[in-house]
């Protein structure tokens, strides 16, 4: 008779501690559907964070990607420290991912690089607008260290070839990265660009390589298709060897400051200028573009040929005809001529 409590006692326990694996097993799906339910995202989105974003602002922007629940976020934050200690950057929300990995990845400062390009850039002020609008830097700090004397001295370049120091490319940045870090990498990335093998082709030409990046920017403004680029770099090597002005309309138009201009006139020849080279003998003192790396590679094996003159051909191409002597050229150019007085080209 005295079995039978025990045995109820037994019971009882089991079935309490039944009850209690079922109530932690309900406390674990619910902790699951709620703290750790994941973002839904059809595709990676990004939060955007710099100087003047606070923590309400990283709640707002995470919102718009259907935050899970902003209520245990903010309890999560609060419990991982995160409102005091929100930091600059661009950061990757990912579909799946939890919001204690999303605390986690913001508290830590784990960003996600920016993939920064940059072509076809004339001048410093094209530069600095176009980097800006791809990371978190003002174009005016850019620009103002661009123009900087002693820190384009530091970087071994001059006012006039600090734009030679930026090869176009894709590089991996960090949104937040800061003008002095961003200037030292592409100090590398120019210093590693022009290899062995590079400055050996340069040397072979008797030319420095912010030379060959110079001659490579003329060439570019040139030839309006990359498979021109080595006739027309043999050209302007003929004429330097020679001791000849290179006579190149893209000069006379960056000295006016005109790029725009269609028709070269007498009177623009004439613009006092270091980068007129109808005027003036040799390169000019520095770049009148951002070279790419098809154009410096392209000056670097110039063409070998006779040619001397150079004129665009008179369908309007964009394609030139060559020459070898003036009286050639003189045809080419009247040709030309011809073309733009027939459209009305002035």
């Amino acid at each position: 008779m005295e079995q039978k409590p025990k045995k109820r006692g037994r019971k009882i326990i089991l079935w309490a501690s039944l009850a209690l694996l079922l109530i932690a097993i309900a406390g674990a799906i619910m902790v699951r559907q709620t703290i750790f339910k994941p973002f839904q995202l059809e595709e990676t989105a990004y939060i955007y964070i710099d100087k003047k974003t606070n923590y309400e602002d990283v709640v707002s922007q995470l919102k718009k990607l259907n935050l899970p629940s902003e209520q245990i976020f903010r309890i999560l934050a609060e419990r991982m420290n995160y409102p005091g200690q929100v930091k600059t950057g661009r950061y990757a929300v990912r579909d799946g991912m939890t919001m204690p990995d999303a605390i986690r990845m913001l508290r830590s400062g784990n960003q996600t690089p920016v993939s920064v390009t940059f072509n076809n850039m004339r001048t410093k002020e094209n530069l600095a607008g176009r980097i800006s609008q791809q990371l978190m830097m003002d174009s005016v700090e850019l620009l103002n260290a661009l123009n900087d004397e002693s820190k384009i001295k530091e970087l071994e370049f001059s006012d006039a070839t600090i734009v030679a120091m930026f090869i176009p490319n894709t590089y991996e940045v960090y949104w937040d990265t800061g003008v002095n870090n961003l200037l030292n990498r592409m100090k590398k990335e120019h210093d590693r660009f022009w290899n062995a093998d590079r400055k050996a082709k340069a040397e072979k030409l008797g030319l420095s390589p912010l030379q060959v990046s110079t001659l490579a920017s003329i060439v570019e403004e040139e030839a309006t298709y990359a498979d021109e680029y080595s006739t027309v770099a043999g050209l302007y090597m003929n004429r330097l060897r020679k001791g000849m002005r290179l006579e190149a309309d893209p000069t006379v138009k960056f000295a006016i400051g005109d790029f725009s201009l269609r028709r070269i006139l007498f009177r623009h020849l004439e613009v006092e200028s270091p980068y007129n080279t109808y005027k003036n003998t040799g390169l000019p003192p520095g770049p009148i573009r951002i070279p790419s790396i098809q154009a410096i590679d392209g000056t670097l094996s110039p063409q070998s040929h006779n040619y001397l003159f150079m004129c665009a051909k008179d369908d309007l191409s964009g394609r030139h005809n060559f020459a070898v002597t003036h009286a050639e050229h003189a045809r080419n150019a009247a040709a030309y001529q011809r073309a733009l007085n027939e459209r009305g080209i002035y």
